[in-house]
């Protein structure tokens, strides 16, 4: 029995449908917390006893209860920043994406940046934007909003104006200027490129960035979410810094930044530590190459509809191995984004080779992302011992147009989370945020079920890569925790660990899994205080 008697909880919940992610015990009904931490997992007969009247005790009538969800990949700040900027998601033509942008133009004073967006030119047919199509109704503001993958984005006129960037720029390594016919630039930027643009945008003001942190907190709350793994820069540490000094975090952040600034991160590390349970760092983020939705993810065969093209690196394979060697000799943690096949072979040699190399360590090597994976790669994962990343929402997504990119064979491997459970590689879940949607829920049932969004397959987009609703948890959970080397603190409801928790209106282990996108968050508990509550 996984009791203590604590000498007054702080929080108690009761008659709930425990799962607690604890193989040891797996189902509960009741918990208490004291202060930060989970004091009891038990009996609600037991957990009562142990109360007070100073005790908040919530009766969750049946309803399941989990460990806070931790989203292993997100982009935490832009995703606060999207959430008041132009929403071009769902916008399924052309028509509707400039009416989008014009009407949002008409709310902003002259000489305002129109960002994020998360455009989507799949959803009508694949042809790209061009700055053409906006110039008329954005005259007066700067346009620069990104597809939902970030890899590529569009400018308008005034916003390749204000960056320099016109038919005698030269093209970027590692990116891509898409031209038209006489050589102007189109608008789009892929990649490398788009720091051409990145360069000209006004930085945000203090002010706005700690907004932005708030509004992103609260909405991952009311989707379970407690812990993210932010994949940015010493900028937005700054900005997390700031606000867990003044005590205003909500959501544990995991910090990584730029993998070609290991030297300050080591230093850092050195004079500060780690951090604390609300802010860690020692993470280092690099990519090998772009997206398939842009034609950038580095693919050992041609693209099926491009025959000439291959994909790209965004780094050349010997700084990735010059960094990856020396920050790991440094004994910081490699958090490295790879989708093609060609990238995904590429990282997983840098990492074998380095590994040898440096010696034995517990390192926790991750690939992000692992989309689209070399069946003869698969048992490299375990063998290895290098984490796969994923966000199972992409494989619902990107499983509408991916096979019309790389064709039917490659696609059976395409975020194969069954393969890999299956050759022993530990595997974490996240959403990728701005890119998808923060929400486990739906992480959960993509991965359950691999119903592509668009319906076409009830049984599944190649269903043998299917999981269960328990790995799925694990995913969001005990994957994710030691996904950060932070096991012993969090991932599980167990006795001693941080009382993050997740309250769910009904059992995910005991309905269809095409209803788990129904189900609901009803409560949310970080550090022992309810952030997010559905009255």
């Amino acid at each position: 029995m996984s009791t203590h008697r604590a000498a007054t909880p702080s929080l108690a919940v009761v008659n709930a449908r425990i799962w607690t992610g604890d193989r040891s015990r797996p189902w509960a009904d009741a918990v208490a917390i004291d202060g930060e931490r989970i004091s009891m997992v038990g009996s609600s007969a037991e957990v009562r006893k142990a109360t007070t009247s100073a005790t908040n005790v919530i009766d969750a009538r049946g309803m399941m209860m989990v460990p806070g969800f931790i989203d292993a990949h997100i982009h935490f700040l832009i995703g606060g920043f999207g959430l008041s900027s132009v929403q071009l998601r769902d916008a399924a033509t052309p028509a509707e994406f400039v009416k989008r942008i014009a009407d949002y133009a008409k709310t902003l004073p002259a000489g305002a940046w129109i960002r994020n967006g998360d455009w989507d030119h799949e959803r009508w047919g694949g042809e790209l934007p061009r700055r053409e199509w906006i110039d008329s109704v954005t005259r007066k503001n700067p346009v620069w909003v990104n597809r939902l993958d970030g890899h590529m984005a569009l400018a308008n006129t005034a916003a390749l104006r204000a960056a320099g960037v016109d038919a005698s720029t030269r093209d970027v390594a590692g990116g891509t200027i898409v031209r038209d016919e006489s050589g102007a630039p189109t608008g789009i930027l892929k990649d490398n490129a788009q720091a051409l643009v990145d360069g000209a945008v006004p930085k945000p003001t203090a002010a706005e960035e700690d907004r932005a942190l708030d509004a992103a907190m609260r909405f991952v709350a009311s989707k379970g979410v407690t812990s993210v793994h932010h994949m940015g820069t010493w900028e937005d540490l700054a900005v997390f810094d700031r606000a867990n000094q003044a005590g205003r975090l909500r959501t544990r952040i995991y910090a990584a930044v730029p993998i070609d600034t290991w030297e300050r991160l080591r230093d850092t590390v050195a004079a500060r530590g780690r951090g604390d349970h609300w802010l860690r760092f020692g993470a280092l983020k690099g990519f090998v190459d772009g997206s398939l939705g842009s034609h950038t993810a580095a693919m050992l065969e041609p693209y099926t509809d491009a025959p000439n093209d291959k994909g790209l690196f965004v780094n050349t394979p010997e700084d990735l191995y010059r960094w990856t060697s020396a920050a790991d000799g440094d004994g910081l943690h490699l958090i490295v984004h790879a989708i093609g096949d060609h990238a995904i072979r590429t990282q997983l040699d840098i990492y074998e080779r380095v590994a040898r190399e440096n010696g034995p360590r517990d390192r926790r090597f991750r690939i992000e992302h692992a989309q689209h994976v070399a069946p003869s790669d698969i048992p490299r994962f375990g063998s290895l011992d290098v984490m796969a990343s994923m966000q199972p929402y992409h494989a619902i997504d990107d499983g509408r147009w991916a096979e019309r990119l790389i064709g039917h064979e490659r696609a059976k491997t395409t975020y194969p989370v069954r393969s890999l459970l299956n050759a022993g590689a530990r595997v974490a879940f996240g959403s990728d945020w701005f890119v998808a949607p923060p929400t486990p829920l739906d992480g959960i049932y993509a991965a359950v079920t691999r119903r592509t969004l668009d319906d076409a397959n009830p049984d599944g987009w190649h269903p043998d890569q299917k999981i269960g609703i328990e790995d799925a948890l694990r995913g969001y959970t005990t994957g994710s925790a030691y996904a950060s080397f932070e096991e012993n603190d969090k991932g599980t409801i167990s006795r001693g660990k941080l009382a993050d928790l997740v309250m769910i209106d009904r059992d995910l282990t005991a309905i269809a899994p095409e209803a788990i996108r129904e189900a609901r968050i009803m409560m949310t508990v970080a550090g022992g205080q309810v952030v997010y509550s559905n009255e």
